[in-house]
């Protein structure tokens, strides 16, 4: 039942998204999309996906019209395409898929993966986490608290793949959500597959996840190993960063913030840590006499 999109913000600023598509306008625009198998490129990160016969991609505008008019988001010209499970079909319960974008903030350097204690991460992020929700509160928003790794991070230091999932709980909902990530580190920068799917979901996302890990690469030229010290850019931060903010930097400014659940207006906004999320009542403004 969980769909996941993507919306971009910045700061504490929330862009509330227009209602998804009704019913039989989901079923039409479904009808209009062109679904492609198999070997797909993927120009804007300088990659390409080996899809299996249980996945399908949307490119970029067939993308969009997903995320946008069948699910209510912003426009956003950073969703480079949508991986889409064959099973269960995107208007049927249980449904989910991978937002693929593209970040060139240049080679972010592994030397710091293997000293990364992942324990002691994920107390920082709670900590985090928790600090931040008084200015939530205060602003007018829901409270967002770091459950726990759904999946401990890993990182394969032969292929330059890391994945790891978080388990969000959002204003006490007894439904936790679960924000599984994959990021593929390459030449000038890193190809980003994100699923946001309710935690009962995990076993099915997991699986999936794990089975697409291995079919996406970068084009020869812009792998890892093909870095040029001399010419190419470095990224301002590592490894642990990706886990800890996605787009964040070592000197905490935040580009691109954003990753949601729109069919059920849950909206969770990731900077260093996860900062706002809450279905559309939530992230709405309160009203003044009831902001603690």
């Amino acid at each position: 039942m969980w769909l996941g999109g993507l919306v971009v913000a910045l700061g504490m600023g929330l862009a509330v998204a227009p209602a998804p598509a009704q019913e039989g306008n989901a079923e039409d625009l479904l009808k209009q999309l062109d679904f492609h198998g198999g070997d797909i490129a993927v120009p804007g990160a300088h990659a390409r996906f080996h899809l299996d016969d249980k996945f399908q991609y949307l490119q970029q505008a067939d993308a969009r019209r997903v995320l946008e008019q069948l699910w209510g988001n912003p426009p956003d010209e950073s969703v480079l395409g949508l991986i889409v499970p064959k099973q269960p079909g995107l208007l049927e319960d249980g449904s989910w898929a991978v937002v693929v974008t593209y970040s060139d903030d240049g080679y972010v350097s592994d030397e710091d993966a293997a000293k990364i204690d992942y324990a002691e991460l994920l107390e920082q992020l709670q900590e985090e986490t928790r600090d931040s929700n008084a200015a939530r509160k205060e602003a007018g928003y829901g409270t967002v608290d770091l459950a726990g790794w759904a999946e401990t991070p890993r990182y394969d230091a032969a292929s330059k793949k890391l994945y790891w999932a978080k388990d969000l709980a959002f204003n006490g909902e007894a439904e936790h959500t679960l924000n599984y990530d994959i990021r593929v580190l390459g030449r000038h920068g890193y190809l980003s597959l994100n699923a946001v799917a309710g935690m009962s979901d995990l076993p099915a996302v997991r699986t999936g996840m794990q089975e697409l890990l291995p079919m996406a690469e970068f084009d020869a030229g812009s792998r890892y190993a093909d870095f040029n010290e001399s010419t190419d850019k470095t990224a301002a931060y590592g490894v642990a960063a990706l886990i800890g903010g996605g787009l964040a930097a070592k000197a905490g400014l935040f580009a691109k913030l954003g990753l949601v659940l729109a069919k059920f207006w849950k909206l969770l906004l990731i900077g260093g840590v996860v900062v706002v999320s809450g279905v559309r009542k939530l992230f709405a403004k309160k009203p003044a006499s009831t902001v603690s």
